[in-house]
């Protein structure tokens, strides 16, 4: 119960938030969001104890291309959105160089941050803002979140061969299956409800594709906990870990599905 109660409300907040919340509820709840996974990252990516108001200034650096898309949600925005926070973090360091140890690793660290968290998550404001957004973004989250719930079950009863031991032990081939398989039956039950006349053809396949970005998303995290010797990203969500927990995934897929639903603009 510990888990499955607080399970409920968060996928109950996030459906009401993007079949019944305005454009502008949206962003704002976004930023949020963004800010705390941008600070479950640093506590992970960065050991050193600072001031608040400096953790909060790397914080919105990561942060930044997110909030500057919300304001302007257009493709075109996002280059110079990542440009201003790269920029940022640069003269950050280069003002606080002789008082960061190893200051090349954690610049590095928090350059992947940007992309990780910044770049990526502005994408899922974007996915909003294409028509259908809303519903687009239901189908992909629950792609994310069955295919997430099948590997577990999947792989807890049958799985015998590791998907990637080295990063995260407890990963099989099979759960993998397993998962690809659930987030195609989700995709497939939430297009009749949202998406009924849309190619049968192109969302099975874009399902497919979306269930491996989901365990390449879920995989990434682990490299990063791994790295830093992290259990959970953060315990603000009982019994589900912290913010970056519960949007690994969909941090993969947005961004996938985005460019998906642009593709035949280009052909």
């Amino acid at each position: 119960m510990k888990r499955v109660v607080p399970g409920i409300l968060i996928a109950g907040f996030w459906l009401l938030l993007l079949l019944k919340g305005s454009a502008l509820f949206f962003c704002l709840v976004s930023v949020l969001i963004v800010l705390l996974a941008a600070d479950e990252y640093l506590k992970m990516a960065d050991e050193r104890t600072v001031h608040f108001c400096e953790r909060w200034f790397l914080n919105i650096s990561l942060a930044a291309p997110v909030a500057i898309i919300c304001l302007h949600p257009e493709l075109h925005v996002l280059p110079p959105a990542l440009l201003f926070s790269f920029l940022t973090l640069t003269c950050y360091f280069l003002y606080r160089y002789r008082s960061i140890p190893e200051s090349y690793p954690l610049f590095c660290r928090l350059v992947f941050g940007l992309l990780y968290v910044g770049f990526l998550g502005a994408h899922i404001v974007l996915l909003r803002f294409v028509p259908d957004g809303s519903s687009w973004l239901v189908i992909g989250t629950a792609i994310t979140a069955c295919s997430d719930t099948g590997a577990y079950f999947v792989g807890r009863s049958i799985g015998r061969n590791k998907l990637c031991p080295n990063v995260s032990p407890n990963k099989t081939i099979e759960g993998a299956v397993g998962g690809i398989v659930a987030g195609m039956a989700a995709a497939a039950g939430f297009a009749l409800l949202l998406q009924p006349s849309f190619s049968w053809a192109f969302l099975l396949l874009s399902a497919f594709l979306l269930s491996i970005m989901g365990i390449l998303g879920d995989l990434t995290e682990s490299i990063v906990k791994r790295g830093t010797g992290t259990k959970d990203s953060g315990t603000l969500l009982a019994g589900h870990g912290g913010i970056l927990d519960r949007v690994d995934s969909l941090l993969f897929v947005g961004p996938v599905l985005y460019y998906l639903l642009l593709l035949p603009a280009f052909l």
